[in-house]
């Protein structure tokens, strides 16, 4: 399905390689540095201590939990080299507090943005909790399975978006 994916996308916002199946993350710190630590592994981030700092101050000012059981921890940073997004789908049993009204997530996204990239921060982020607020969307994602149907459903999610 990539071959529809627009021609203005030199790099996905996310691929196979920054999901995690069967995620075991006994608290969103930990949720945030294992998905932190594809990004860095990626090459999308250049110091993974200096964004997992910024994410976790982040999440100390403003809960990040979403209805539905997601989590969407995100930063601006001077860290990010590129927009991304890692995934994490937790293993059945397993679910982090996001802080979310309605309970704990068992399906976390990390966006991470370079720092100078305001609106297009603000951009993606509406965009994927517009999607993440859809329940076909949140249960297609946690039902997948698969990295690769992952990162397009998250990839194609985003299609209109230009960057």
């Amino acid at each position: 399905m990539s071959d529809s994916f627009p021609e203005r996308y030199d790099v996905e916002i996310t691929t196979p390689d920054l999901v995690i199946l069967e995620m075991e993350a006994d608290s969103r710190k930990d949720a945030a540095a294992q998905l932190a630590g594809r990004l860095h592994r990626a090459g999308r981030i250049s110091d993974l201590d200096g964004f997992l700092g910024q994410v976790n101050a982040r999440e100390h000012q403003l809960a990040t939990g979403l209805p539905g059981g997601v989590g969407l921890p995100h930063a601006r940073s001077e860290y990010v080299n590129r927009t991304s997004i890692a995934v994490g789908v937790t293993r059945f049993g397993y679910s982090i507090d996001f802080g979310a009204v309605d309970g704990p997530a068992t399906l976390v996204l990390l966006m991470a943005t370079p720092a100078q990239s305001f609106s297009e921060h603000l951009e993606v982020l509406a965009t994927t909790a517009r999607s993440l607020f859809k329940e076909n969307f949140r249960e297609s994602l946690r039902r997948a399975h698969d990295a690769e149907v992952i990162a397009e459903l998250i990839n194609s999610s985003l299609v209109f978006f230009d960057h």
